[in-house]
């Protein structure tokens, strides 16, 4: 690589990987967050139905059922207990040998303090999961180790240092950006490789989340979005009334554009390389103007792509409008599913960002790398190499 462009990339690297040290530790969650309120007092655990039994003669209610449990994990395990299981026409069926998740109230009388809380669904998630790693392994062999170890820091940022800082109030689009910038200047490198075209694909996302962060500030402001949406949002204001819930949904737009744009970006960059590869003599111009054909289709699908997982998200909400005879427009004006049309627009103009963006970077570095001069770097060093 020519000297001028690994200074280049350094100036513009360098104070980004900084920047980002330092947010990550002037965010950093200090752990002295006390949160209190309903539930907060409650603890779970896992267990396995080992025997069905009749609920304790305190619980005089009609239909009440109950089980016996081996404990697993949480509070009282390993040991026996009887937890108190859903009743109704649409509990849940529970049967001997189901693994299921208990809650337990220790100022809940004696027999009573164990209570049905889902199925743990660990274990079939888990066999997923390896399905999953062993699929990418295949295909995609020492690179896909990477990827999975990238996935994998990925979810641990957000658990370890995301979500404990939102919670503790800090600004949720400020830990969002860093949270951003730590996984891309990872997770990029991580997954493609520390060279050049991995650089341009993390200068091609930062602009388009650039983009995505002030299109989502103004349209969430402007929309009137208070976050409040649902009752998992309404728990929180009510256990941490310190966390920002407006400024939570422009984080959560920012976090998950990020993966979209990810796919973009690495998809623009190399098609650029590829075709420098090809014609060594191709001008900057050409190689924008041949990536981009490439670029329009796939932002084209990319897009329909995001609208649709948005779309998804509330499906079963746009059937109870439905039910309810809610004209359209109404309906689309809802808080709950007008998030997920800014979402999903927002991200679609990132997107449509990301591609030109991406594509004239890539094809100005790109060119500039097949020009230089064989003694520099050899006649059989090409843009592949780099």
């Amino acid at each position: 690589m020519p000297r001028q462009l690994k200074v280049l990339m350094a100036l513009l690297v360098g104070p980004l990987a900084l920047a980002t040290v330092i947010g990550v530790a002037v965010l950093w969650p200090d752990g002295e967050l006390e949160v209190s309120g309903p539930g907060t007092d409650v603890q779970r655990g896992t267990a396995e139905v080992t025997a069905l039994a009749p609920c304790p003669q305190e619980v005089q209610v009609e239909g009440c059922r109950a089980a016996v449990i081996e404990l697993l994990s949480g509070p009282g395990a390993p040991g026996e207990a009887r937890a108190l299981l859903p009743y109704g026409e649409m509990a849940p069926e529970v049967v001997v040998g189901d693994r299921i998740i208990v809650s337990h109230a220790e100022q809940a009388p004696p027999g009573q303090q164990y209570a049905f809380q889902d199925f743990d669904r660990g274990p079939p998630l888990l066999v997923l999961a390896i399905l999953f790693a062993v699929g990418v392994l295949a295909l995609s062999r020492w690179r896909g180790i990477g990827a999975l170890a990238s996935l994998a820091y990925s979810l641990v940022l957000i658990a370890v240092f995301t979500l404990p800082a939102i919670m503790e109030g800090s600004s949720p689009l400020a830990v969002a950006v860093v949270t951003a910038a730590a996984i891309m200047l990872v997770s990029l490198y991580l997954s493609h490789g520390f060279d050049v075209r991995s650089t341009v694909a993390m200068l091609g996302t930062l602009l388009s989340l650039l983009v995505i962060g002030v299109l989502g500030w103004v349209f969430t402001r402007v929309g009137h979005f208070t976050g409040v949406v649902d009752e998992g949002s309404q728990y929180i204001s009510g256990v941490a009334a310190q966390v920002d819930l407006s400024g939570l949904l422009l984080a959560g737009l920012v976090i998950g554009a990020l993966g979209v744009l990810d796919d973009v970006t690495v998809t623009q960059t190399w098609a650029v390389w590829e075709l420098a590869d090809v014609d060594p003599d191709a001008s900057a111009r050409s190689l924008f103007t041949r990536a981009m054909r490439i670029g329009r289709s796939h932002a084209a699908s990319t897009v329909n792509t995001l609208v649709l997982a948005y779309v998804g998200a509330t499906l079963p909400l746009m059937l109870v409008f439905s039910a309810l005879s809610l004209p359209f427009g109404i309906a689309v004006s809802q808080e709950v599913v007008a998030q997920e049309v800014v979402r999903g627009l927002v991200g679609g103009l990132g997107i449509l960002a990301a591609v030109p963006v991406t594509t004239a970077i890539a094809a100005l570095v790109a060119a500039r790398l097949v020009r230089e001069p064989p003694d520099a770097a050899g006649p059989s060093h090409r843009a592949r190499t780099h």
